[in-house]
């Protein structure tokens, strides 16, 4: 080290394939980052079609070709230099910037690390063409005719054959492919109007129409991120103080694991920005389950004069003027739509299977026609017995042969179906097994309606109510659902309350604090309070915790403080105490349920199941915990099969 420092080095210019390798540490990461990167070139030249070309996960091959606007002869040799653009002319341009690319580098960093061919017309004549490539150490750029029709090729061939230690680092063909196929999935979801196309190996991968219709939009969604999403999320569109959000959004009973869809665009730029992500988390806090995450596609547009995109070499990020009013007019526009979400609508808009406590009986397909009945509903029958003749009622000999199975599976289990009432018959099976039939005197209810969740048959486990509506057979977590009406009343009863109740603190929290901290402490201080928090600053680095809410007063004051804060000073706004409130009820609603293995009757169950349909009608309630889910006559004859 000391030699390095002592040696006499001298200023001087890099060579330009050396500078445009350093730029392309930051811009070429993988295969997938230039896909990305000619992609945008292609959707600024206003193609309508656009298709692109895989060999070995990139590694060999990326190859996108438009329909675009194309780019002349005598602009072809600076098409390949560095920082040169048509998009950008002046420091105003770059403030309300609306094209994808702008900086004028990727061309130019792609070439440095790889053996760069591009072909492009200008014209109509496709005998016009002409082909550059930028070759030497100077990178000197070299224009050739090549007949093209009208449009732009740009093949990059052997990424990284010139910086073996960048090489060394791509993965396995089948993992960088996926990297490049999301790159994809995300600019298709981002434009319609413009047809795509993807293979890899030769093989089509994608082939995507264009269309701008709502089906045509549906179609696209379910192609790239499959038929379930589209199915279990609902159409938003909202506008307000000149932000307008459109999109599609998940159902928090359809949630996954990962945050693999959750695609976001700003202008039609897609973007991961951690005040979004922010936002989304808090509309959805009340209604998913720890390390769950919500699917969306969302779809922002604002003036591009409020919105810099210039903040990251990759344009991966924005910032945005104002961030406390784009924050809460997503919260506020996903929070309701959510809020909105009833049981009813959800038979309509999506398929049946949810996630969640009856995760084991698996998401059931669309009922079949000879699933359903349609003559004669089932609630119109008073004391419907499933032993009456398949013709009177279409699929009730499934049901009757699932419940004579379960029990010769499950004889241990023999307790958990509902003794009947008295007056029921009992059914005998071919193995002289005695099996108490399900039959029960339905409640009177609207001949031309059925309730979302039917009426109650029977109890499975000592944990499921099996219940039947127009669709087919329900089951419901008798514990989650009760836990749920249970929350939501404690929920109301505080929100009807005169604010909350705090009680002060015997002894003060002293907290060591940043001056970053105690600035936002002082500046947030009419916020803090109104969450019933009283915060003192005590020094330059110091807080004192004077005050909390009655429900928190046992909870780790500095975690609950520290939190705060910095949501205050990123987002503007803080949910802290409410969430930690909620998580409080939550708990508290879980042990005030119905526990596991308690015997229920018929009307209980019943009283059961109408709490959970008006509990997720009103207008606190999310419909956010999935406790039952619909299960069609094929699906429980699938749920038989997997039991033998």
């Amino acid at each position: 080290m000391s030699e390095l420092i002592s040696s006499p080095t001298r200023i001087h210019v890099l060579d330009p394939r050396l500078a445009n390798q350093i730029a392309a540490g930051e811009v070429v990461e993988r295969p997938s980052s230039v896909t990305k990167e000619l992609i945008e070139n292609a959707i600024d030249a206003g193609s309508q079609r656009i298709e692109v070309e895989i060999e070995q996960g990139g590694a060999r091959l990326i190859k996108v070709r438009d329909d675009g606007i194309g780019i002349g002869e005598q602009d072809l040799p600076l098409a390949l230099a560095r920082h040169a653009t048509s998009k950008i002319n002046s420091l105003e341009d770059l403030e309300g910037v609306s094209s994808l690319g702008f900086r004028g580098e990727a061309l130019a960093s792609i070439s440095s690390v790889s053996r760069l061919e591009l072909i492009s017309n200008a014209e109509e004549d496709p005998r016009q063409g002409w082909r550059v490539v930028a070759e030497g150490r100077g990178m000197e750029a070299r224009v050739t005719p090549a007949p093209h029709p009208r449009g732009t090729s740009v093949a990059v061939r052997d990424l990284f054959f010139n910086t073996p230690a960048r090489r060394k680092f791509l993965r396995t063909e089948k993992t960088e492919f996926a990297h490049v196929e999301e790159a994809f999935r995300r600019q298709a979801l981002s434009r319609y109007d413009v047809a795509w196309v993807l293979r890899h190996n030769q093989k089509v991968v994608h082939q995507l129409p264009p269309g701008v219709t709502p089906a045509a939009r549906e179609r696209r969604i379910a192609s790239l991120l499959g038929k379930n999403f589209i199915e279990h999320a609902r159409y938003i569109e909202r506008e307000a103080g000149g932000l307008r959000i459109s999109g599609w959004v998940g159902l928090p009973t359809h949630s996954r694991s990962q945050a693999d869809q959750q695609y976001f665009f700003v202008n039609g730029r897609v973007v991961r920005d951690r005040l979004v992500a922010h936002a989304v988390r808090q509309a959805y806090r009340d209604v998913l389950y720890n390390g769950r995450h919500p699917v969306f596609v969302l779809y922002l547009e604002l003036d591009p004069d409020v919105v810099d995109v210039n903040v990251h070499p990759t344009k991966h990020e924005v910032r945005f003027r104002d961030g406390r009013m784009v924050h809460d007019f997503l919260y506020s526009s996903l929070h309701h739509c959510l809020a909105s979400s009833k049981p009813a609508e959800e038979e309509q808009s999506t398929a049946c299977g949810h996630e969640g406590e009856v995760a084991e009986v698996g998401a059931a397909g669309n009922t079949n026609e000879a699933d359903v009945q349609t003559p004669t509903p089932r609630w119109q029958q008073q004391g419907m017995a499933l032993s009456d003749s398949p013709e009177r009622h279409p699929g009730a000999e499934r049901v009757r042969r699932f419940m004579q199975g379960y029990q010769a599976l499950h004889p241990d289990h023999e307790e958990s179906l509902l003794t009947p009432q008295p007056s029921a018959p009992s059914i005998n099976t071919s193995k002289a097994t005695e099996v108490r039939e399900v039959t029960q005197a339905m409640p009177e209810h609207d001949a031309t309606t059925a309730p979302p969740l039917g009426f109650a048959l029977g109890q499975l486990h000592g944990v499921y109510i099996l219940a039947q509506n127009a669709q087919g057979l329900v089951l419901v977590d008798m514990h989650a659902a009760h836990e749920r009406i249970v929350y939501e009343r404690m929920k109301n009863q505080l929100a009807a309350a005169d604010g909350i109740d705090t009680q002060p603190l015997l002894v003060p929290v002293s907290l060591a604090a940043s001056r970053a901290e105690v600035a936002t402490a002082e500046s947030e201080r009419d916020a803090i309070a109104q969450l019933g928090v009283e915060l003192d600053v005590a020094g330059p680095e110091t807080l004192l915790v004077r005050q909390l809410p009655a429900l928190l007063a046992q909870a780790d004051p500095e975690t609950l403080i520290r939190q705060m804060l910095e949501e205050l000073s990123r987002f503007g706004r803080t949910h802290q105490v409410e969430a930690r409130i909620h998580e409080l009820l939550s708990t508290m609603a879980c042990h005030g349920s119905v526990r596991a293995n308690r015997r229920l009757t018929i009307d209980e169950m019943n009283a059961l199941l109408r709490d959970m349909e008006r509990t997720e009608r009103s207008d606190q309630c999310n419909h956010g915990r999935p406790t039952w889910t619909q299960m069609s006559m094929k699906a429980l004859d699938r749920l038989f099969l997997r039991g033998q």
